[in-house]
């Protein structure tokens, strides 16, 4: 009988190393909900294999034969989209092709470090649980024209900008995961240098991808985008990323705090800790936004934000990979308004200029 039919997660396995690919197979088999169908040590086996055994879900390292991952990838997504892992080594500098990766329509990244040695508990644990998550996500066709790239001029908006020096004191503060980072890069590469506020951000990655996806994302906007230091003053036109494993929230003198205190519902850092702090000490000037991503974290903290009297965003159903955190956001009734993630930065600007005249 066909795995597919009995429910099975049906995977592929692209991997030039056959060490890495024989270890990746060794736990994906040991779970009875999980079949390998297939496992391809370059990039042209990797087109040919979708192809033809139209998997549920694939395993993807970015440095491959021929073919590398980046590439397959894109074909796959622009052609046969089909949920893609993204496996990438932290040891070395590979950050433009994974979140190029991601930008072409890859939902995810996990660090293949570990998952080789005898003490990988925790490790493969962490893959099966992505796997049988991501494998139910629907996905969509990627075509190249739609890819956020990196902008050379000032966007042209109806109205102007307003200057740095008019609004010193209102934040714009984002959350997301899964999805999320696709998302947070076309809002970046739609805003202006002259941007006149602070924008802080959690967004859920893998341990040791924080810094690979701060270089990636400074190569697609004007703005400056840096991981956030203990105790750095909020600035006008700079990102800030919160760390892995801390807390960020922002402080009444309008500084970055990081905690390391527990985590909160599993996440650390949390969105829901970044909004509540954002909503009671800039009040009616935070505009709290809600991006892509699994489970429910930030409703907590939007609410708040709205509660204070700040705007309230949330990715719609269309643009979300996952459509998770947006939906528990938008059924709390406090989101003022549900865009897609390229209409974001659009109305942000305008309740920049505008007030709540939105």
């Amino acid at each position: 009988m066909n795995a597919k039919n009995k429910g099975i997660i049906r995977v592929l396995v692209v991997e030039d190393s056959p060490t890495t690919s024989l270890a990746i197979k060794r736990i994906l088999d040991s779970d009875h909900e999980i079949a390998v169908v297939g496992i391809a040590e370059n990039g042209q086996e990797a087109l040919k294999l979708t192809k033809k055994l139209k998997p549920d879900l694939i395993t993807m390292d970015v440095n491959l034969p021929l073919i590398d991952g980046l590439e397959v990838t894109k074909q796959i997504m622009g052609t046969q989209p089909t949920p893609i892992l993204i496996l990438s080594s932290i040891v070395f500098n590979q950050s433009d092709k994974v979140f190029k990766a991601i930008s072409y329509g890859a939902l995810d990244v996990l660090s293949k470090d570990g998952l080789v040695s005898k003490n990988r508990t925790g490790r493969a644990g962490e893959l099966l649980k992505k796997i049988k998550f991501l494998s139910r996500v629907k996905v969509i066709t990627h075509p190249l024209s739609l890819l956020p790239k990196k902008i050379t001029e000032e966007i042209n908006d109806s109205s102007p900008l307003i200057r740095v020096e008019e609004y010193p004191e209102r934040i714009v503060a984002i959350v997301g995961s899964t999805g999320g980072p696709k998302a947070l890069s076309c809002i970046l590469s739609t805003l202006p240098k002259s941007f006149p506020c602070g924008i802080v951000v959690v967004i859920h990655l893998a341990s040791g991808f924080v810094g690979n996806f701060v270089q990636w994302l400074q190569g697609t906007c004007l703005l400056r985008v840096k991981v956030a230091e203990q105790g750095e003053p909020i600035h006008a036109g700079i990102v800030y990323i919160a760390p892995a494993n801390f807390h960020m929230r922002v402080s009444q003198d309008h500084t970055l705090h990081l905690g390391n205190e527990a985590s909160r519902n599993g996440l650390k850092p949390c969105g829901d800790s970044l909004l509540e702090s954002a909503a009671k000490h800039y009040g009616k000037d935070c505009i709290g936004v809600i991006l892509s991503g699994m489970g429910k974290d930030g409703a907590m903290g939007i609410s708040a934000v709205k509660a204070n009297g700040g705007k309230t965003i949330a990715q719609d159903r269309a643009t979300s990979a996952i459509f998770g955190m947006p939906k528990v956001a938008i059924e709390t009734e406090v989101i003022d308004k549900i865009l897609s993630q390229d209409s974001i930065s659009k109305e942000v600007i305008r309740f920049l200029n505008n007030g709540k005249k939105c």
